[in-house]
């Protein structure tokens, strides 16, 4: 897309356009069927610019409240914060006083419509369509006076001094949309970023929850986020932003949050598998603060190095998932497939840690034949490092 076809998006024309197309069910079977007629109504680059930013607004709908009247290129949407992500991390600037804010890399404007609600925003942006996007998509949420936008390299342009804070967010994908997951690969690398923090020590940097562990730097505060149970994010918090722990793990909607202070003094040991089966959610995972949970919950791991804690209590928490165990043994196929088909299990919900396998084969070598409503959970994973499945028969409601 140009700025001359989102020019057009804009006008009374364009709106029009994209009211008639939004009402119309677009699914890959029509896909192809609307795109022909709208290039017999429009020039193709309008046409295309129409039925994209419909299609995308309908995917959008998973991160943004105002989906529908917003505008994305695909790559800027998908490395986009979720809105409520977004809102969770603009609270920590709001709550650190932070009136001039600089978000680097702004993209369509995901993070900076959060940003704009409690500060004035400067949105720095090289690519002109995306930066125009941004200052629209703000406005939609009635924050566009707040918004100033730049359009600069950042590599080129020099350290914004007058600002309070900074937030950067690096592109984590290349040309053909393969993900980085090294720090040093990053668009603008950490290095550039650290020259930045001389000059403004209050930054923010987005990561993604996949960074290799080895690389996250001593000297920052280290976020996993997590919405609705899906791993979403990292952050690393700089300066006044970082609160004294190494490393956070924050559960959205509700804003559970565990950090490095609850861990337990000594390790916790770990055992065999007892009445229930803990699956901690991703952010402890990735934070590397299950042992926390495990404290909390009076559990064990079933493995030194798996996720997976036990205990002989059903224990109501945010931060883990809790499943009644049925069974545990070594994993062997014939005897899996045995002890099912005894209990006449139809159905199965394969997860694991630590094991080889893959869920879909095995899923097909199981020949399950029962009723599909007698259903089990199969954990493969190690239990006291030996390959081992778990079978629990129900997930516990908190």
């Amino acid at each position: 897309m140009t700025l001359d076809d989102l020019a057009f998006l804009l006008s009374d024309e364009g709106q029009r356009w994209l009211a008639d197309v939004g009402q119309m069910e677009i699914s890959p079977q029509t896909h192809l069927q609307i795109a022909s007629w709208l290039r017999q109504k429009l020039p193709r680059t309008q046409a295309q610019a129409v039925l994209e930013t419909v299609v995308l607004r309908q995917h959008a709908v998973a991160k943004f409240s105002r989906a529908a009247e917003m505008y994305f290129v695909r790559a800027a949407l998908e490395q986009a914060s979720a809105e409520m992500v977004a809102q969770h991390r603009a609270r920590r600037f709001a709550n650190l006083g932070c009136a001039q804010i600089a978000d680097l890399g702004c993209g369509i404007g995901g993070d900076a419509i959060a940003l704009a609600a409690i500060a004035e925003v400067t949105g720095v942006e090289w690519e002109p369509v995306r930066l125009a996007m941004a200052q629209e998509n703000v406005r939609v949420y009635g924050y566009g006076d707040q918004f100033h936008p730049l359009q600069a390299d950042l590599h080129n342009l020099t350290p914004l001094a007058d600002m309070d804070a900074f937030f950067f967010d690096p592109a984590r994908r290349d040309g053909q949309g393969r993900r980085f997951f090294s720090l040093a690969q990053y668009r603008p690398p950490l290095s550039l970023i650290d020259a930045w923090r001389k000059v403004v020590p209050d930054t923010a940097v987005k990561i993604s929850p996949g960074v290799n562990y080895t690389e996250l730097p001593d000297d920052a505060e280290v976020e996993f986020v997590s919405l609705g149970g899906e791993m979403k994010e990292g952050v690393l918090w700089y300066g006044h932003f970082h609160s004294g722990v190494s490393r956070r793990a924050t559960l959205l909607p509700d804003g559970h949050t565990l950090t490095t202070a609850d861990l337990p003094s000594e390790p916790i040991p770990s055992t065999e598998p007892k009445a229930y089966l803990y699956e901690p959610d991703g952010a402890v995972i990735r934070a590397h603060l299950v042992q926390a949970v495990a404290a909390q919950l009076g559990a064990n791991q079933v493995d030194d190095s798996i996720a997976y804690l036990t205990g002989e209590t059903a224990v109501a928490t945010p931060f883990a998932r809790c499943f009644a165990i049925e069974d545990w043994f070594p994993f062997q196929l014939k005897q899996l497939r045995y002890y099912l088909r005894e209990r006449q299990v139809g159905s199965v919900t394969i997860k694991k840690r630590g094991s080889p396998l893959e869920p879909d084969k095995l899923q097909r070598q199981l020949r399950l034949s029962g009723p599909k409503e007698n259903h089990r959970f199969l954990f493969l994973t190690h239990v006291l490092g030996e390959p081992s499945v778990i079978v629990a028969t129900e997930e516990m409601k908190a």
